[in-house]
């Protein structure tokens, strides 16, 4: 099962010009977002994307960019210190992240 956010929202950016192919971004998202091709990284499907933000801090050229903190993820982060259950609002009251 592949897990969704909320389409069409995610902050996610990539400048192809900048990127080198180098594969980190591919090498650390959790959720399979990118994929080299032709030595270029490319965004699979950008609403995969829970913005936690490790494709652009270990893109050595910059050329990622994402608001971390926001949506799904940081639902999972305030459950955890809260000690309650994830909830960013994108479901039907149940868990979503």
């Amino acid at each position: 099962m592949t897990m969704k956010y909320l389409p069409g929202v995610s902050t996610l950016k990539l400048e192809a010009a900048k990127c080198i192919g180098c594969g980190m971004c591919a090498k650390v998202c959790p959720h399979a977002v990118f994929w080299i091709e032709a030595r270029k990284a490319v965004i699979t499907d950008v609403d995969l994307c829970m913005e936690c933000g490790a494709c652009a801090g270990n893109c050595p050229t910059e050329a990622l960019s994402v608001k971390k903190g926001v949506g799904c993820a940081q639902a999972v982060r305030m459950g955890f210190l809260r000690g309650t259950e994830p909830d960013c609002g994108c479901g039907d009251g149940s868990s979503c992240c």
